[in-house]
């Protein structure tokens, strides 16, 4: 799966690309997949016009409604964490501005994503479709609730931070070896943490710290 048609400027921004996907490379990713959807996907399609110019910097940027696209480099850590061959049905909580998405379904995913906050969701759901990522469901809702009804999902990953794994998220695993990456912590600052299945047993390591914005819900910090 990949863009239909990326519009004038991917030209123009091709270079920036390719030099965000070189400084990742520098930074420790070896996961070519992961390198190579970040190739592929037009990230400045996905931020305001206001902070185009900034779209391939490594850097989280405002995207409205109080949300971040994140930063790149987390981004492509905690994606290379999940080990993702290909054809994984995958669950995003917090779709933003439908950029990880995007990314997730350049790697193969088969791509379930959740954003509690209808507007975000709408364009989100709006771009996508326009680049030719049509597969892509997205669903309105509490995310750390979940997607239940689509799972088991080979993979989750969290771009919010919560005082703890969600229990929701983590029934909802593949018991065959499902992983959740989520940022975990208080309201400031998360470390980043891997949690993986096997039958009943879950297994968790710390991978980095972090900082993402709150998530809010039920198995989260509560509703606003």
């Amino acid at each position: 799966m990949g863009p239909g048609r990326l519009g004038a400027s991917a030209d123009t921004f091709g270079g920036y690309r390719a030099r965000l996907v070189e400084r990742l490379r520098e930074q420790g990713i070896r996961d070519l997949s992961v390198l190579q959807a970040f190739a592929q996907t037009p990230r400045h399609l996905f931020v305001p016009e206001a902070v185009r110019h900034r779209a391939y910097e490594d850097a989280a940027l405002p995207i409205g409604g109080g949300q971040t696209i994140s930063q790149p480099f987390t981004q492509a850590r905690y994606l290379e964490a999940l080990r993702l061959q290909g054809r994984e049905r995958v669950l995003e909580i917090g779709t933003g501005s439908g950029y990880q998405a995007a990314v997730l379904a350049a790697m193969g995913a088969e791509v379930y994503t959740v954003e509690r906050i209808p507007e975000l969701a709408e364009t989100a759901r709006g771009l996508l479709d326009e680049l030719g990522y049509g597969d892509v469901r997205v669903r309105v809702g509490d995310g750390s609730a979940g997607w239940p009804e689509k799972g088991p999902f080979d993979a989750i990953l969290v771009a919010a931070g919560a005082p703890e794994p969600p229990p929701s998220l983590l029934d909802q695993l593949d018991p065959d070896g499902g992983r959740l990456v989520v940022p975990v912590g208080d309201r400031e600052l998360q470390n980043l943490v891997l949690v993986e299945r096997s039958g009943t047993e879950f297994t968790t390591r710390r991978m980095m710290a972090c900082r993402f914005v709150p998530l809010v819900g039920a198995d989260g910090w509560g509703r606003e």
